[in-house]
């Protein structure tokens, strides 16, 4: 970064850090123990729709490893596009199988990210519930290397910013918290999140 960027107020973009994403197995215990939500044992990774040869070598290459966990049932991952063109690549695991799933995540992020799909990788969720039904995520968010909460309401396109913002607060000890709150972005239909 040099002397210009400093003096106009650019910053030098935040490294994505993969490895934060272990930290969610430690947040869930913070997150259960505090507000009861408890994992469901869904994941996924969001990324900018891609095409071609190159893309789907890289979805077997990442069927073929997650396919080896003996310890799984069902597709180890599913392609699923949303109403909005972007691209899911979603794990289902049982809700006490929350470090595989983060394994599941991170390799699932690390492959497109060595097979050069790392510029168009946006977020990673796990989900969560609690014992009325209330469903939350934990969004990590690829480019800014931070998590915030995502609480959808039972009515369609809405949020409740009141839970994100008492869980951003419960979490802010085991995460990285997103500081910039115009960058939670909402996130309607998410597969593992809305079904």
């Amino acid at each position: 970064m040099g002397l210009l960027d400093i003096l106009l107020g650019r910053t030098k973009p935040v490294a994505p850090d993969l490895d934060q994403l272990f930290a969610l197995p430690s947040a869930a215990v913070t997150l259960e123990a505090a507000a009861g939500f408890t994992p469901t044992g869904d994941g996924a990774v969001c990324f900018a729709t891609v095409e071609g040869a190159a893309f789907e070598q890289t979805h077997r290459e990442v069927q073929a490893l997650l396919d080896a966990d003996t310890d799984r049932t069902g597709p180890p991952v599913q392609l699923r596009r949303d109403g909005y063109g972007y691209s899911w690549l979603v794990s289902r695991r049982t809700p006490d199988q929350l470090p595989q799933l983060v394994n599941d995540l991170h390799a699932v992020n690390s492959s497109l990210e060595v097979n050069g799909f790392g510029p168009q990788l946006l977020c990673s969720l796990a989900a969560f519930t609690d014992d009325g039904g209330r469903r939350l995520a934990l969004v990590y968010l690829y480019k800014r290397g931070t998590f915030y909460p995502l609480c959808p309401r039972a009515d369609q396109h809405r949020r409740d910013n009141a839970l994100e913002l008492q869980v951003a607060a419960l979490l802010k000890d085991d995460l990285t918290i997103e500081p910039d709150k115009s960058r939670w972005f909402p996130l309607w239909d998410v597969p593992g999140l809305t079904d």
